[in-house]
Protein backbone atom coordinates (compact mmCIF):
# COMPACT_ATOMS: atom_id res chain seq x y z
CA UNK A 1 0.00 0.00 0.00
CA UNK A 2 1.47 3.34 -1.08
CA UNK A 3 0.07 6.51 0.47
CA UNK A 4 0.99 10.11 1.07
CA UNK A 5 0.02 13.69 0.24
CA UNK A 6 -0.99 15.00 -3.16
CA UNK A 7 1.83 15.47 -5.69
CA UNK A 8 4.22 13.19 -3.80
CA UNK A 9 4.72 10.70 -6.66
CA UNK A 10 2.55 7.82 -5.45
CA UNK A 11 1.21 6.68 -8.83
CA UNK A 12 4.63 6.60 -10.52
CA UNK A 13 6.13 4.62 -7.65
CA UNK A 14 3.21 2.17 -7.68
CA UNK A 15 3.76 1.37 -11.36
CA UNK A 16 7.50 0.84 -10.82
CA UNK A 17 6.84 -1.38 -7.84
CA UNK A 18 4.14 -3.37 -9.67
CA UNK A 19 6.66 -4.19 -12.41
CA UNK A 20 9.22 -5.18 -9.80
CA UNK A 21 7.02 -7.50 -7.72
CA UNK A 22 4.46 -8.75 -10.29
CA UNK A 23 1.70 -6.56 -8.94
CA UNK A 24 -1.50 -4.85 -10.06
CA UNK A 25 -2.81 -1.54 -8.77
CA UNK A 26 -5.97 -0.50 -6.92
CA UNK A 27 -6.63 3.25 -6.85
CA UNK A 28 -7.71 4.66 -3.48
CA UNK A 29 -8.68 8.13 -4.64
CA UNK A 30 -12.16 9.51 -4.01
CA UNK A 31 -12.30 11.47 -7.29
CA UNK A 32 -10.39 9.27 -9.69
CA UNK A 33 -13.30 6.81 -9.56
CA UNK A 34 -15.29 9.30 -11.67
CA UNK A 35 -15.35 9.20 -15.46
CA UNK A 36 -14.32 12.45 -17.11
CA UNK A 37 -12.37 13.72 -14.10
CA UNK A 38 -8.99 13.19 -15.73
CA UNK A 39 -6.95 16.38 -15.58
CA UNK A 40 -8.38 17.85 -12.38
CA UNK A 41 -8.20 14.59 -10.45
CA UNK A 42 -4.63 13.95 -11.57
CA UNK A 43 -5.66 10.61 -13.03
CA UNK A 44 -2.87 8.40 -14.32
CA UNK A 45 -2.82 8.08 -18.12
CA UNK A 46 -2.72 4.83 -20.12
CA UNK A 47 0.87 5.58 -21.08
CA UNK A 48 1.87 6.19 -17.45
CA UNK A 49 0.25 2.88 -16.43
CA UNK A 50 2.93 1.08 -18.39
CA UNK A 51 0.65 -1.87 -19.09
CA UNK A 52 -0.13 -2.46 -15.41
CA UNK A 53 -3.87 -3.11 -14.78
CA UNK A 54 -5.57 -0.53 -12.54
CA UNK A 55 -8.77 -1.12 -10.56
CA UNK A 56 -11.39 1.20 -8.98
CA UNK A 57 -10.47 3.86 -11.50
CA UNK A 58 -12.78 5.62 -13.97
CA UNK A 59 -15.80 3.49 -13.04
CA UNK A 60 -18.76 5.77 -12.25
CA UNK A 61 -20.49 8.87 -13.60
CA UNK A 62 -19.74 12.10 -11.69
CA UNK A 63 -23.49 12.61 -11.50
CA UNK A 64 -23.58 9.80 -8.93
CA UNK A 65 -22.29 9.87 -5.37
CA UNK A 66 -19.58 7.26 -4.79
CA UNK A 67 -19.17 6.46 -1.10
CA UNK A 68 -16.51 4.73 0.96
CA UNK A 69 -18.92 1.77 1.14
CA UNK A 70 -18.85 1.59 -2.66
CA UNK A 71 -15.06 1.84 -2.65
CA UNK A 72 -14.61 -0.97 -0.15
CA UNK A 73 -16.77 -3.28 -2.26
CA UNK A 74 -14.73 -2.39 -5.36
CA UNK A 75 -11.39 -2.81 -3.59
CA UNK A 76 -12.30 -6.09 -1.88
CA UNK A 77 -13.37 -7.56 -5.21
CA UNK A 78 -10.20 -6.30 -6.92
CA UNK A 79 -7.95 -7.76 -4.20
CA UNK A 80 -9.55 -11.19 -4.66
CA UNK A 81 -9.18 -10.98 -8.45
CA UNK A 82 -5.52 -10.00 -8.22
CA UNK A 83 -4.69 -12.76 -5.75
CA UNK A 84 -6.51 -15.25 -7.99
CA UNK A 85 -3.95 -14.38 -10.69
CA UNK A 86 -1.12 -15.05 -8.22
CA UNK A 87 -0.18 -11.40 -8.30
CA UNK A 88 0.28 -8.80 -5.56
CA UNK A 89 -2.33 -6.07 -4.98
CA UNK A 90 -0.84 -2.60 -4.59
CA UNK A 91 -3.27 -0.04 -3.20
CA UNK A 92 -2.24 3.53 -3.94
CA UNK A 93 -3.88 6.82 -3.07
CA UNK A 94 -4.30 9.74 -0.74
CA UNK A 95 -7.89 9.34 0.49
CA UNK A 96 -7.33 8.39 4.12
CA UNK A 97 -10.78 6.99 4.82
CA UNK A 98 -10.60 4.71 1.77
CA UNK A 99 -7.26 3.32 2.90
CA UNK A 100 -8.42 2.86 6.48
CA UNK A 101 -11.53 1.03 5.28
CA UNK A 102 -9.28 -1.60 3.68
CA UNK A 103 -6.47 -1.80 6.24
CA UNK A 104 -8.80 -2.05 9.24
CA UNK A 105 -11.57 -3.88 7.38
CA UNK A 106 -14.17 -1.42 8.51
CA UNK A 107 -17.76 -1.68 7.36
CA UNK A 108 -19.57 1.63 7.20
CA UNK A 109 -23.33 1.80 7.79
CA UNK A 110 -25.40 1.99 4.62
CA UNK A 111 -27.53 4.97 5.56
CA UNK A 112 -29.87 6.04 2.76
CA UNK A 113 -29.81 9.67 1.61
CA UNK A 114 -32.05 12.03 3.57
CA UNK A 115 -32.95 14.49 0.82
CA UNK A 116 -34.90 16.83 3.10
CA UNK A 117 -31.96 17.11 5.48
CA UNK A 118 -29.53 17.58 2.59
CA UNK A 119 -31.51 20.52 1.22
CA UNK A 120 -31.46 22.15 4.66
CA UNK A 121 -27.73 21.58 5.08
CA UNK A 122 -26.90 22.90 1.61
CA UNK A 123 -28.03 26.35 2.78
CA UNK A 124 -25.39 26.34 5.54
CA UNK A 125 -21.71 27.21 5.33
CA UNK A 126 -19.04 24.57 5.91
CA UNK A 127 -18.22 26.28 9.23
CA UNK A 128 -21.83 25.92 10.38
CA UNK A 129 -21.99 22.28 9.31
CA UNK A 130 -18.70 21.49 11.04
CA UNK A 131 -20.05 22.94 14.31
CA UNK A 132 -23.14 20.75 13.92
CA UNK A 133 -21.02 17.65 13.38
CA UNK A 134 -18.85 18.41 16.42
CA UNK A 135 -21.98 18.36 18.58
CA UNK A 136 -23.42 15.25 16.93
CA UNK A 137 -20.25 13.17 16.67
CA UNK A 138 -17.05 14.73 18.06
CA UNK A 139 -14.94 11.71 17.06
CA UNK A 140 -15.88 11.96 13.38
CA UNK A 141 -15.26 15.72 13.50
CA UNK A 142 -11.65 15.10 14.54
CA UNK A 143 -10.64 13.56 11.22
CA UNK A 144 -13.06 14.92 8.62
CA UNK A 145 -12.14 17.44 5.92
CA UNK A 146 -13.86 20.45 7.49
CA UNK A 147 -13.91 22.31 4.17
CA UNK A 148 -15.57 19.59 2.13
CA UNK A 149 -19.35 20.24 2.12
CA UNK A 150 -20.22 16.85 0.60
CA UNK A 151 -18.41 14.91 3.32
CA UNK A 152 -19.79 17.12 6.07
CA UNK A 153 -23.35 16.62 4.81
CA UNK A 154 -22.87 12.85 4.63
CA UNK A 155 -21.31 12.68 8.11
CA UNK A 156 -24.18 14.69 9.62
CA UNK A 157 -26.68 12.52 7.74
CA UNK A 158 -25.17 9.34 9.21
CA UNK A 159 -24.81 10.82 12.68
CA UNK A 160 -28.46 11.90 12.73
CA UNK A 161 -29.62 8.50 11.48
CA UNK A 162 -27.53 6.44 13.91
CA UNK A 163 -27.01 8.81 16.82
CA UNK A 164 -23.30 8.74 16.00
CA UNK A 165 -20.98 6.76 13.77
CA UNK A 166 -20.41 3.50 15.65
CA UNK A 167 -17.16 1.64 16.20
CA UNK A 168 -16.58 0.52 12.63
CA UNK A 169 -13.79 -2.05 13.01
CA UNK A 170 -15.64 -5.37 12.84
CA UNK A 171 -12.92 -7.99 12.46
CA UNK A 172 -9.28 -8.31 11.45
CA UNK A 173 -8.76 -8.04 7.68
CA UNK A 174 -8.26 -11.21 5.66
CA UNK A 175 -4.89 -10.00 4.35
CA UNK A 176 -1.74 -8.50 5.81
CA UNK A 177 -0.84 -5.02 4.60
CA UNK A 178 2.43 -3.15 4.39
CA UNK A 179 1.80 0.60 4.36
CA UNK A 180 4.49 2.74 2.74
CA UNK A 181 4.17 6.49 3.24
CA UNK A 182 5.92 8.96 0.92
CA UNK A 183 7.42 11.94 2.70
CA UNK A 184 8.89 14.95 0.91
CA UNK A 185 10.56 18.08 2.30
CA UNK A 186 8.01 20.91 2.45
CA UNK A 187 9.75 23.03 -0.17
CA UNK A 188 9.91 20.17 -2.68
CA UNK A 189 6.27 19.28 -2.07
CA UNK A 190 5.24 22.93 -2.57
CA UNK A 191 7.13 23.03 -5.87
CA UNK A 192 5.54 19.75 -6.96
CA UNK A 193 2.08 21.08 -6.15
CA UNK A 194 2.71 24.32 -8.08
CA UNK A 195 4.10 22.41 -11.05
CA UNK A 196 1.11 20.06 -11.00
CA UNK A 197 -1.49 22.83 -10.86
CA UNK A 198 0.15 24.80 -13.68
CA UNK A 199 0.35 21.62 -15.76
CA UNK A 200 -3.38 21.02 -15.17
CA UNK A 201 -4.28 24.51 -16.32
CA UNK A 202 -2.04 24.33 -19.39
CA UNK A 203 -3.30 20.83 -20.14
CA UNK A 204 -6.94 21.88 -20.50
CA UNK A 205 -8.48 21.83 -17.01
CA UNK A 206 -10.91 24.66 -17.79
CA UNK A 207 -11.98 22.87 -21.00
CA UNK A 208 -12.49 19.65 -19.03
CA UNK A 209 -14.66 21.53 -16.55
CA UNK A 210 -16.71 22.99 -19.45
CA UNK A 211 -17.21 19.47 -20.80
CA UNK A 212 -18.50 18.30 -17.42
CA UNK A 213 -20.92 21.22 -17.39
CA UNK A 214 -22.16 20.37 -20.90
CA UNK A 215 -22.71 16.77 -19.81
CA UNK A 216 -25.43 17.98 -17.47
CA UNK A 217 -23.58 18.52 -14.18
CA UNK A 218 -24.90 21.39 -12.10
CA UNK A 219 -22.54 24.10 -10.89
CA UNK A 220 -23.17 22.87 -7.36
CA UNK A 221 -22.06 19.35 -8.23
CA UNK A 222 -18.98 20.69 -10.04
CA UNK A 223 -18.02 22.62 -6.89
CA UNK A 224 -18.40 19.39 -4.87
CA UNK A 225 -15.87 17.61 -7.08
CA UNK A 226 -13.04 19.57 -5.47
CA UNK A 227 -11.17 22.84 -5.71
CA UNK A 228 -9.52 21.79 -9.01
CA UNK A 229 -12.99 22.15 -10.53
CA UNK A 230 -14.52 24.75 -8.23
CA UNK A 231 -12.08 27.55 -9.01
CA UNK A 232 -11.98 27.03 -12.80
CA UNK A 233 -15.79 27.10 -12.61
CA UNK A 234 -15.73 30.38 -10.68
CA UNK A 235 -13.24 31.75 -13.23
CA UNK A 236 -15.48 30.69 -16.11
CA UNK A 237 -18.41 32.41 -14.40
CA UNK A 238 -16.25 35.54 -14.10
CA UNK A 239 -16.42 35.55 -10.31
CA UNK A 240 -12.63 35.40 -9.94
CA UNK A 241 -9.68 36.33 -12.17
CA UNK A 242 -7.19 33.92 -13.74
CA UNK A 243 -4.53 34.91 -11.19
CA UNK A 244 -7.00 34.41 -8.32
CA UNK A 245 -7.90 30.98 -9.70
CA UNK A 246 -4.27 29.88 -9.68
CA UNK A 247 -3.59 31.40 -6.27
CA UNK A 248 -6.61 29.78 -4.63
CA UNK A 249 -5.87 26.39 -6.17
CA UNK A 250 -2.30 26.50 -4.86
CA UNK A 251 -3.43 27.46 -1.35
CA UNK A 252 -6.15 24.79 -1.25
CA UNK A 253 -3.76 22.09 -2.49
CA UNK A 254 -1.16 22.94 0.14
CA UNK A 255 -3.78 22.91 2.88
CA UNK A 256 -5.15 19.61 1.59
CA UNK A 257 -1.67 18.06 1.66
CA UNK A 258 -1.33 19.12 5.31
CA UNK A 259 -4.70 17.56 6.18
CA UNK A 260 -3.67 14.33 4.45
CA UNK A 261 -0.47 14.14 6.49
CA UNK A 262 -2.37 14.88 9.70
CA UNK A 263 -4.63 11.91 8.95
CA UNK A 264 -1.82 9.52 8.02
CA UNK A 265 0.43 10.43 10.95
CA UNK A 266 -2.16 8.98 13.32
CA UNK A 267 -1.37 5.50 11.98
CA UNK A 268 1.88 4.31 13.55
CA UNK A 269 1.95 1.23 11.27
CA UNK A 270 2.96 3.32 8.26
CA UNK A 271 6.62 3.04 7.23
CA UNK A 272 7.71 6.43 5.93
CA UNK A 273 10.38 6.90 3.28
CA UNK A 274 12.07 10.08 2.14
CA UNK A 275 10.97 10.05 -1.49
CA UNK A 276 13.33 12.85 -2.53
CA UNK A 277 16.28 10.44 -2.23
CA UNK A 278 14.48 7.22 -3.09
CA UNK A 279 15.34 4.33 -5.40
CA UNK A 280 13.79 0.89 -5.92
CA UNK A 281 16.90 -0.95 -4.84
CA UNK A 282 17.21 -4.30 -3.01
CA UNK A 283 18.24 -2.24 0.00
CA UNK A 284 14.89 -0.46 -0.08
CA UNK A 285 12.89 -3.71 0.00
CA UNK A 286 15.00 -5.13 2.82
CA UNK A 287 14.50 -1.92 4.84
CA UNK A 288 10.70 -2.03 4.73
CA UNK A 289 10.15 -5.80 5.13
Amino acid sequence: MILGPTASGKSALAVKMAKKINGEIISADSRQVYKGLDIGAGKITKKEMGGIPHYCLDIVSPKKIFTVVDFKKCADKAIEEIFAKNKTPIIVGGTGLYIQAIVDNIVLPEVKPNWKLRKELEKKTTEEMFKMLKKLDPERAKNIDAKNPRRLIRAIEIAKALGKIPNLAVKPPSWEFLQIGLKLPDEILKKNIEKRIKKMLKGGLVAEMKKLRKSGLSWKRIYELGFEYKYPALFLRREISKDEMLSKMLIENRQYAKRQMTWFKRDKRIKWINFSSFSLSPRFFSSIL
